[in-house]
């Protein structure tokens, strides 16, 4: 399964499973992705290795890539002397996941806060319910800032 690309088939298949359930990908785009992974040299793996590699029809291999380029988790370059398109890893969707990550705290942050004014005006307290719920947005508000902190040295 190897044109220019080598690579471990045991890690091949563990990326794989992991990233077509972290993606939420079918099966063919998490491989592309996978494959993608291997490019250690970035330079690019072009439609037709793809179709040959995993034997998979052209229509197929164009749906998944148009979905892994909607997705933004990669992207094609036409190079300067060759006609043909090369697909990379985008570098910049660990930025962008995590990014998303931090929005989607800050919006619970904000629901939380919303319930907890709510629960405040309703004049029924409880004390065990407001622990928690104020550890848990401890816990949310520390990894928006660490992850943040992270992001920045990306």
């Amino acid at each position: 399964m190897d044109k220019h690309t080598h690579f471990d088939e045991k890690i091949f298949q563990d990326a794989v499973r992991f990233y077509g359930t972290v993606f939420n990908i079918p099966p063919l785009a998490s491989k592309i992705y996978a494959y993608l992974l291997f490019d250690f040299q970035k330079k690019g793996i072009t439609f037709d290795e793809f179709v040959e590699v995993f034997g998979a029809s052209k229509s197929s291999v164009s749906t998944s890539l148009v979905l892994l380029l909607n997705a933004e988790l990669i992207v094609d370059v036409n190079k300067i002397d060759e006609r043909k398109r090369f697909f990379f890893i985008n570098d910049d969707y660990k930025r962008i996941r995590f990014e998303k990550i931090v929005q989607k705290m800050q919006d619970e942050l904000k629901l939380l806060d919303e319930l907890d004014a709510f629960n405040k005006n309703s004049n029924v307290t409880y004390e065990e319910y407001n622990d928690r719920i104020i550890a848990y947005k401890d816990l949310l508000k520390k990894n928006i800032i660490n992850i943040q902190e992270s992001l920045n040295k990306l």
